[in-house]
């Protein structure tokens, strides 16, 4: 979303990143008055109230402002940072000659439509042209990269072009071709991207080709990753009589959003929450096998696992507790798909991304969507899209070391399940009381189209099969 100021100087202003969002913090700059930025660079991150995300600046030029510091919350369409889009040297340059001859202004052409994407509008076919340093003159090699690296990061790779000198696919070679994001992906997972076979247009290196790059990493040998000094641990903060008697902490972004949508779920859906005590001594066991299991290295497997495996084939003998009640239709709609939520703690607040027709996936699939949800939430990456269609939520208190709670409806379902601690303790089994492996299961549903009878028989479906795992296949 870009506005024209001066003639040479345009507008960025604040995206609208998620579905009818109104504002955003600004969390951090990437560029500084006076940087150069090209088409497609990331030039700042933002949170909203579903997740940060980083948003790219859709032409090229000088940064001359930066509207607003970090911190600051910016309502939708304000402008956020300036850019001289003219071609000149940053403000710190040194003044031309006088006796320089200034080249005459070529016409620019009339640049191509944007389509909106995720973060606004797409980036297009810069309309302006930098003026050549002074005193050099671009070589063809450097000119056929530019080109190269300029049409993939305007989404035109695959456009015909005209065939670079071999001085230039030298120098190709040399520089691997990679968007920002991409090369900020392979330094995080300790990827050279010299060693990366590109399969995209122009020899652009895609996430893709990054993460099969890892993949490959075992049969060459390991990535080396230089180690890191683990850092200092930061002491809580111990609480003081002699300051301030308060402290005021803005509600912004993820913690203005879970408020609204809590108090909008409590106060409109009549919650019901039933309760029942399962020993999951079978379930524990079965996640130790589960460990060893060939098809599973590598992937998460926890009793998490197992809990949402469960609560999936409850689902599938109970559907119509996979549903939403429509107010403005006056109508019941029925889901014949399960995203799955899970509801994590972030630094930044609660969030509840959700993994997407989780009722298709087989048990490895399922514990790949649930390290890969857990790890993109830890990093404060989730994005809008993975927050959204979700059907029913699984909430997993027991981290914390609480039995159970009365978990509230995320908006738009009708169930939530909480799963408390996993604990020994003493359960008469086969006529004996022994130590075993116990948890206290909590499922709150929406009465205006769950009835109490359906809501038990989900509950004690789950229980069964957490007591007897063997159902995930006689039910399943």
């Amino acid at each position: 979303m870009t506005t024209m100021t001066e003639a040479s100087v345009r507008e960025f202003k604040m995206p609208d990143v998620g579905e009818g969002l109104t504002e955003a913090e600004i969390l951090k700059w990437y560029v500084q008055p006076g940087d150069t930025v090209t088409d497609g660079q990331v030039v700042c991150e933002v949170e909203t109230a579903k997740a940060a995300v980083e948003l790219p600046i859709p032409y090229d030029g000088v940064v001359r402002e930066l509207r607003f510091a970090e911190g600051t919350t910016v309502d939708v369409g304000t402008a956020i940072i300036t850019v001289d889009v003219s071609g000149g040297a940053a403000p710190a340059a040194e003044p031309a000659s006088a006796a320089e001859p200034v080249p005459a202004a070529e016409p620019e052409e009339k640049p191509q439509a944007r389509q909106p994407v995720l973060v606004g509008y797409g980036v297009a076919a810069s309309s302006t042209k930098r003026r050549p340093r002074k005193g050099t003159e671009p070589t063809a090699a450097e000119t056929a990269v530019q080109a190269a690296v300029q049409r993939e990061l305007n989404g035109h790779g695959h456009a015909v072009a005209a065939q670079p000198a071999p001085e230039a696919l030298a120098v190709e070679r040399a520089r691997p071709l990679a968007k920002p994001p991409v090369r900020k992906l392979a330094k995080d997972l300790g990827v050279d991207l010299a060693t990366v076979t590109p399969s995209g247009p122009e020899g652009v290196i895609t996430r893709e080709d990054v993460h099969a790059a890892v993949a490959a990493a075992p049969a060459a040998g390991p990535v080396a990753v230089p180690e890191q000094a683990p850092a200092a641990p930061t002491a809580a903060p111990v609480a003081s009589y002699d300051g301030p008697r308060e402290t005021r902490v803005p509600i912004k972004g993820v913690r203005k959003a879970t408020a609204a949508a809590m108090v909008g779920s409590a106060f409109t859906a009549p919650h019901v929450t039933e309760f029942v005590t399962v020993d999951v001594t079978r379930t524990m066991k079965l996640v130790e096998e589960l460990k060893q299991d060939k098809d599973l290295q590598g992937l998460r497997v926890n009793p998490l696992l197992l809990i949402a495996k469960a609560l999936l084939v409850a689902i599938k003998r109970n559907p119509d507790i996979n549903a939403s009640w429509d107010e403005a239709n006056q109508e019941i709609v029925l889901k014949h798909y399960v995203n799955l939520g899970i509801a994590a703690a972030t630094p930044r607040g609660l969030i509840v991304p959700n993994i997407k027709d989780a009722h298709a996936r087989t048990l490895p699939q399922l514990a790949e969507s649930l390290g890969e949800l857990v790890a993109t939430a830890r990093d404060g990456r989730t994005s809008p899209g993975a927050m959204q269609g979700g059907t029913v939520t699984i909430t997993n208190v027991g981290v914390f070391g609480i039995d159970t709670g009365t978990p509230i409806l995320n908006p738009g379902e009708a169930a939530i399940l909480a799963v408390g601690a996993i604990k020994l303790q003493p359960w008469v089994h086969k006529g004996k009381v022994k130590p075993r492996q116990v948890t206290t299961l909590a499922l709150s549903f929406d009465h205006r189209l769950v009835d109490g009878e359906l809501g038990s028989k989900v509950l004690a479906d789950i229980a069964a099969i957490l007591e007897q795992p063997k159902r995930l296949i006689t039910w399943g």
